[in-house]
């Protein structure tokens, strides 16, 4: 696992966009994972300025969804679907037709999800997939006690998650209960993980995630499995990080030309 440590936020997005549009430059037609919430922010908002400014041609590539809330209408503002597209696929100039996803409101949602995973292998696979980092340690929705070989599934939402996405929402009883993930062992066929966790109450999770031992119990220690997987943190993320020093030296003598 590849730990780089940036200055701030800004920096971890404008980083992780750069890796972004060098893998649309290799690969046009890239299927680009990605994940909602306030995070990935500055990776898509750096990622739509280099588009803009013609850094990089992104009108062939795809996005597709790590998670889904189920329940909530079709067109919901909170939707992750409604949520990708408005920070994600519009931003970057693309058509719906360049992003996939499950189908949260579909009558029967374990078929969906099933659907929705052989979906992902018939595109090809992941080329990218963006991460964030629960402050327990889960990531999509994977919540502790996950399978770390789980497929994409219907996962119920723990207390401490639904209090944490409750800022999105008018009140936390209007967070639903339950949502579509991919399976770790789904999120461990991408080709390139890349998690992004900042601000001090990622730190414990960060720290068990890079160092502890894979667990269940963390389910972002399932990267600790993956031949490329880097994990971008800010200072305050890093934190709690042990070989914080040694993580700093080892991308700091990095080759320029290697990029993340």
């Amino acid at each position: 696992m590849e730990v780089v440590i940036v200055p701030d936020a800004k920096a971890g997005g404008e980083l992780i966009a750069e890796a972004i549009a060098a893998l649309v430059r290799r690969k046009p037609e890239a299927l680009l994972g990605v994940a909602t919430g306030s995070t990935p922010l500055p990776v898509y908002e750096a990622l739509a300025g280099t588009v803009r400014g013609g850094g990089v041609d992104v009108s062939r590539a795809r996005i597709c969804q790590l998670d889904e809330y189920v329940g909530l209408p079709a067109g919901h503002p909170e939707s992750y679907r409604s949520v990708v597209l408005r920070e994600v696929v519009e931003p970057l100039g693309l058509g719906e037709d360049a992003f996939m996803g499950p189908d949260g409101t579909a009558a029967d949602v374990q078929a969906a999800c099933e659907a929705y995973d052989r979906a992902l292998g018939e595109a090809g696979g992941v080329d990218l997939q963006l991460l964030g980092i629960g402050t327990d340690g889960h990531i999509g929705f994977n919540e502790p006690c996950s399978s770390l070989a789980s497929r994409t599934r219907i996962k119920t939402l723990t207390q401490q998650t639904r209090e944490d996405n409750a800022r999105f929402f008018d009140s936390l009883e209007e967070v639903p209960h339950h949502v579509i993930t991919q399976g770790i062992g789904t999120i461990l066929e991408a080709r390139h993980l890349v998690l992004l966790a900042t601000g001090e109450g990622k730190a414990d999770a960060v720290a068990q995630s890079v160092e502890g031992p894979v667990s269940a119990l963390v389910p972002a220690s399932a990267l600790q499995l993956h031949p490329h997987a880097t994990v971008v943190v800010d200072e305050a993320a890093a934190s709690k990080l042990k070989l914080a020093d040694y993580f700093r030296a080892t991308y700091a003598a990095k080759p320029e030309w290697q990029g993340l």
